[in-house]
Order: C-alpha cells, then sequence, then structure tokens
C-alpha cells in the first residue's frame, strides 16, 4: 500500500497508520476501511464497481461475513459522519458500486492526493457540462455544495483540483462556443432527420444520480389516471413519542384509500421512503409514478387532534386542495370518510354507495383502542423481532379489550401471532397458530368484508399447512382489496409455492408497480423467480432490494442461491457470506461442497444445526439434498412433518429437493400435505 498521504475536505489519512485526522480529531481506521477509501479516492469522481472492491478485499474469493462490503462502508461512513442518504463523500449507486464524490485537496509536497480520470465524451457533439453551467462567480471562494453535500451540477464530477479562475474574455468566449456548438448540433440533427428536442441541464438529484454528469432530455411525465401517493404526515405536536400516532394515521388513511376500486395507490412502504428526506413532490411522484401526491400534518393535544392536508397535481405541480380539521381522536375514523371523499372529488372520482362504508371498515371510534392500535400496528412494522413483536400483540391486546368489535385489532393481533410463531414457536407452535386462528376467524366475523382479515387467515393457514383453505382466502384478499400491494405480495408469493407460476408473477410484478421503493416487493419477486428457476431475474431482483436496503441479510442469501442454481460459485460464495440468516448456513454448505470444500461445508452444517435444533429439519433436508444423501435428507424431512414446520409451504416447488422428487417418501409427504391442484 502506497504510503503517500491522501487529503480530502481537510481530511488527511496516513493510508500506512490507517489515521485519519480532521483538525484535532484522530480516528484510527482499521486495514479493510482504509483499503476502500483508498480506492475510492485514487479513481473519484468515477463508480467503482462493488465486485472490484470485494476482490481488493478478499482476493482469495472467502469473505468474512462479519466484515462484508457493506460492514468496510458503514465504518467508512461513520468516521466520517458521512450517510447514504445524503452523501458528502461516499455515494451509493445502486447495482453498480460506489462513488468518492469529494473534494480532494492539493497535496503539499507537490502532487494532487489523486489525480481522477475525467469521462471520455465519444460524441464530439456532446458538450462538457461545465459549459453549459451558469457562470460562477468571479469571486475567490469554496466550490459551491448541493444540498446532498456533493459539489453543485455547475461543477463536473472529474474536478479534482480547483480551476484558475476564468477572466470575462475567457467566459464570454467559451460561452459563445458553446453557442456555436449546440447551434451546428442542432442543424446535424435536423438534416440527419433526427427530431430536435429542447435540452435542459438539471442538477442530480440525490436519490437519482447519474454515472456522469451530463444534459439529459425533458422527458413528459404522464402517470396513470386517478392516482396518488400519500406521503407520511408530519409530526408538530413537539413531542417525538407522538411520531407513532401521525405515522400510523397516515397509514391507516393510506388503507382506507387502497378500499377505493377505481384509485391506484402507492404503497405504504414506497411512500414511507421519503419520510425525513428533502425531496421535492415532483422528483417523489415520478419515483412512484403517480399523477397526484396528499400530504399534511398532525398536531395531537390530549383527546384532540389537529390536521392538515393538501393534494397536490404532480404533473402541474398546483394545489388541487386543501383543509383544516379540528377534532376529538375520536372522531379519526369519520375523519378518514371525510379526506377520502375530498380527494376522490378533487381527483374527479366518482365513488360508489358504500364508500364510507368500505373506507371506515373495521375501524373504532373509541379513541383509547385507536390509540394502543396504532402502538400495535408500529410494533408490527418496525422490525419483526422478539421484542417489537411482543409489543404489538400487547398493543392489539390492548385495543381489543377496550373494543371488543374491533375487527382491524383482531386482523393485526392474529399476523403477529403468526408471524411470532412461525419463528420462535418451536414445540409451542400449534398454541400460537391456534390463538392466531381464532383471532382471524373473529375478524371475518365482525367485518366479512375486510380484506385484512382474510390476508390474516389466509396466512395463518398457511402456516398450519391448510394449503386448499389457504388458496381460498388468498383469491378472496385480492378479491376485496386488489389494490393493495401487501395482498398482491401475498397472493402473488403462494400461487408460485402452488405451482401457478405466471398468475403468481403477474401479481408480484403488480405489486412491484404500487410499491416500487420498498425492498419486500423486489424480494417476493426475487424468491419467487429462483422458484420458478429463472435464477438471472432472480439476481437481478434481489440486486435491487440491496440496492434498496444493503442490510437485508435474508437477500444476499437468497441471491447465493440463485448464483448457486446458475453455476456461479464464487458470486455465490461471495453473496452468501454477509447474509447473517439461515440463508447463510444452507447457501455455504452447499456452495463449499460443490467447490469441493467439503470440511468447510461440514463445518457450516454443524454450526447451523447446533444453533438451529430439530426446527431447522427441513433447511438440513435441502443440504442433504443437494449433497446427494437422499436417505439423510429424507429422514430430516420426517422430522419436519413432525414439527410441523411451516416451510413445507415451499415443498412442492424448491428448487433444492429436485433430487428427491421421484422417491416414494418424498412423494407420499406431498400426498399427505394436500397441496390445491395445479
Amino acid at each position: 500500500m502506497s504510503s503517500r498521504k491522501l487529503r480530502f475536505d481537510g481530511w488527511v489519512l496516513d493510508p500506512e497508520s490507517g489515521d485519519l485526522q480532521r483538525g484535532g480529531s484522530r480516528i484510527r481506521l482499521q486495514e479493510q476501511p482504509v483499503q476502500v477509501l483508498r480506492e475510492l479516492i485514487t479513481h473519484a469522481g468515477s463508480v467503482v464497481p462493488r465486485e472490484q472492491l470485494i476482490a481488493l478485499l478478499w482476493p482469495q474469493g472467502v469473505v468474512d461475513f462479519d466484515t462484508g462490503l457493506n460492514t468496510v462502508i458503514r465504518k467508512l461512513r461513520s468516521a466520517l459522519g458521512d450517510t447514504s442518504e445524503t452523501p458528502r463523500y461516499i455515494e451509493t449507486l445502486p447495482r453498480r458500486g460506489y462513488r468518492f464524490i469529494g473534494a480532494l485537496d492539493s497535496d503539499p509536497e507537490g502532487a494532487p492526493a489523486a489525480m481522477p480520470v475525467p469521462p471520455s465524451h465519444h460524441d464530439p457533439m456532446v458538450l462538457p457540462e461545465a459549459a453549459l453551467a451558469e457562470p460562477k462567480s468571479m469571486a475567490s471562494g469554496p466550490e459551491p455544495v448541493a444540498r446532498d453535500g456533493a459539489t453543485s451540477s455547475t461543477a463536473t464530477t472529474t474536478t479534482a483540483v480547483r480551476r484558475p479562475r476564468l477572466t470575462a474574455l475567457t467566459l464570454i468566449a467559451a460561452l459563445a462556443v458553446a453557442a456555436l456548438l449546440t447551434g451546428v448540433y442542432a442543424l446535424w440533427r435536423v438534416r440527419s432527420g433526427a427530431s430536435v428536442t429542447s435540452v435542459r441541464v438539471e442538477a442530480p438529484s440525490r436519490l437519482e444520480r447519474p454515472a456522469t454528469a451530463t444534459s439529459t432530455s425533458a422527458v413528459a411525465f404522464s402517470p396513470p389516471p386517478h392516482s396518488i401517493a400519500v406521503l407520511p404526515f408530519v409530526n408538530i405536536s413537539g413531542d417525538k413519542e407522538q411520531e407513532y400516532f401521525s405515522d400510523g394515521l397516515t397509514e391507516e388513511l393510506l388503507s382506507s384509500l387502497t378500499r377505493l376500486t377505481t384509485l391506484q395507490v402507492a404503497a405504504q412502504t414506497s411512500s414511507f421512503y421519503f419520510k425525513g428526506k428533502d425531496v421535492d413532490l415532483g422528483t417523489i411522484a415520478r419515483k412512484l409514478n403517480v399523477g397526484a401526491v396528499l400530504e399534511g400534518s398532525v398536531r395531537r393535544s390530549r383527546q384532540r387532534v389537529r390536521i392538515t392536508a393538501q393534494l397536490i397535481n404532480a404533473v402541474t405541480g398546483f394545489q388541487l386542495w386543501s383543509q383544516t380539521y379540528d377534532r376529538d381522536v375520536g372522531e379519526v375514523l369519520s375523519l378518514q370518510t371525510e379526506i377520502a371523499n375530498a380527494v376522490a372529488n378533487a381527483l374527479e372520482i366518482t365513488l360508489l354507495a358504500d364508500a364510507a362504508a368500505r373506507i371506515e371498515l373495521g375501524g373504532t371510534r373509541n379513541p383509547a383502542a385507536f390509540d394502543a392500535y396504532l402502538r400495535g400496528l408500529k410494533g408490527y412494522s418496525t422490525l419483526h423481532n422478539r421484542g417489537p413483536l411482543q409489543s404489538a400483540i400487547d398493543a392489539y391486546s390492548e385495543a381489543i379489550r377496550l373494543d371488543p368489535n374491533y375487527a382491524l385489532a383482531f386482523a393485526g393481533r392474529a399476523m403477529a401471532l403468526c408471524e411470532y410463531t412461525d419463528s420462535w414457536g418451536g414445540l409451542a407452535r400449534p398454541a400460537g397458530y391456534d390463538r392466531a386462528l381464532q383471532d382471524a376467524r373473529r375478524a371475518i366475523a365482525l367485518a366479512p368484508a375486510l380484506g385484512e382479515a382474510h390476508l390474516a387467515l389466509a396466512r395463518v393457514l398457511k402456516s398450519t399447512l391448510d394449503f386448499e383453505q389457504a388458496a381460498e382466502e388468498y383469491a378472496s384478499t385480492l378479491a376485496l382489496v386488489p389494490g393493495s400491494a401487501a395482498a398482491l405480495q401475498a397472493y402473488g408469493a403462494f400461487a408460485v409455492f402452488m405451482g401457478h407460476t405466471e398468475e403468481g408473477l403477474s401479481a408480484l410484478s403488480r405489486a412491484v408497480v404500487l410499491d416500487p421503493l420498498s425492498p419486500g416487493s423486489h424480494y417476493y419477486l426475487g424468491e419467487a423467480r429462483w422458484i420458478a428457476r429463472r435464477y438471472s431475474e432472480a439476481v437481478l431482483a434481489f440486486d435491487e432490494v440491496i440496492s434498496l436496503d444493503p442490510d437485508s441479510e435474508r437477500a444476499y442469501g437468497f441471491r447465493g442461491f440463485a448464483y448457486y442454481g446458475l453455476g456461479e460459485l464464487q458470486h455465490a460464495l461471495m453473496s452468501c457470506a454477509p447474509a447473517h440468516s439461515w440463508t447463510r448456513y444452507v447457501c455455504l454448505a452447499l456452495t463449499y461442497q460443490k467447490l469441493g470444500k467439503r470440511a468447510e461445508a461440514q463445518a457450516m452444517l454443524a454450526e447451523y444445526q447446533a444453533v438451529g435444533g430439530d426446527a431447522a429439519a427441513y433447511q438440513y433436508a435441502e443440504i442433504y439434498a443437494q449433497w446427494g444423501n437422499v436417505a439423510k435428507a429424507l429422514e430430516c424431512l420426517d422430522t419436519a412433518v413432525r414439527m410441523r414446520d411451516p416451510g413445507f409451504a415451499l415443498l412442492k416447488r424448491d428448487p433444492l429437493l429436485d433430487p428427491l422428487r421421484k422417491e416414494p417418501r418424498f412423494q407420499a409427504i406431498e400426498r399427505e400435505l394436500k397441496f390445491p391442484p395445479q
């Protein structure tokens, strides 16, 4: 490693010692973060592919999952006080790699800290962005900085050393040349028969920065008619603890709007992606492909709530409607109807006679019950692990105690109980599923047309291996809420599990349209493609998941399965290693065995058995099946049958169990499970 010190934006990095200094502060970096930072600075302004960085850190191809590339990048950002949302130094290029965007300082010993290579312009008629940018002030001073911390669009990404100040004559000459070349280019376009479009230079947003700064043609935005995104209402109560209330109120309003079948509503995950980010509404609308955006604020004081809402036409930028409401918390349910009606009128949507009943379906007018329900909603959607799930179950239980006829609370508790039992039920699974089943059936009894209730019942039936009844409930869910991304995801994944591949993939693709910025929607699509043996397409979907959520451990593991299916074992190894979920053990055990590293494969299986016990018998069967040990694989499947493992939903189409499909015992298990006919 070169001992030359690297200097940028007042920072000084000594690659030899790992010391990173700025002012009076000093941070000691480990070797891998130093290697990555040096590589990024060396190629400042250019994208450094993930594969290049992985090869640099792990030249032998064996990745230490505890220090995976994402972990190394996080350590660097933490040391620099940088963030992935508003980067000043290290920018993430989804599905591609990383780019250093900080300003490099000159080395006092003579040479600049690094001299990046400017991007080439293959088309002689394409002008450098600097020639088209507005003239900068002639006064000396630092380069302008954009809101996201990167240099402003008036400077190209190739600038490593400060430019000498231009004289007025030089600047005028440069602008004249730019105008002349633009005119020549337009004339050439006309004579060659190409259409002439207006050219507009835009500063790339922090959500969509191009690989190199170039001029772009304005593209007409034409979203689907009657489409809307509901942004998270801002909590202005002056109490951070009230965040769950404003978020939950937004989510409930959004869910109510999805019940209006003539309205296309962007899903909650994608709408909430922009929470706390300074992004203009036009960009949000384009990202979500919607024609209108509903935003607002919530102020709660004791039992009173003030809600201010406004609807914006995303194409014109004009306000379509706005209103402020002062109500008791107990009136929130009817308030949802008022807002939905106002939105429908502004968008010129004709509502059916039962629209109000649909919007208020399954709700409550008890303010304390509603508050408890929103706390349950927050716990369920935050993190699906023991703590938040138990908190969600407790909050839903409180809502039910306060209002025994609260159908949405019963449906919510059924979902939380089912997920908790799936993951941590063990031998107590029958009792956990029985409670969830009772809750789901109670929700349907209270509100037969409530899509959330049928979805909860379908979820529990799938986990209890009642696939025929589950299929009916998934179909009922989709019929009731066809515009719900959650319903499309669940229905689509189950359909693929059951062998209805094209039907399922179609539903999952529709879910991605409604929820384009949700890692979950891309994950379900990727898993379905893997099950359908469309491994290359699965890799693309999991790449999208990882670009949206670099910490999605299961996405790394399933992408590894897809690479394994393609026979790209080194890629499988590198993708599996950062995963911390069960997918890591299975993926590495399979890949090491295929690479002839039997000792490493056996070690992975032994490690998994030590933490998984009999509850992971289905996964052991997958490993043994791929290793060619049919007898051991069938023995593990028998154990999984005894445990009533919810993973059996995958058995009919699981690619890893293909070596067992002609075995009589396997066929007997498949018959016992009574899968619905294809």
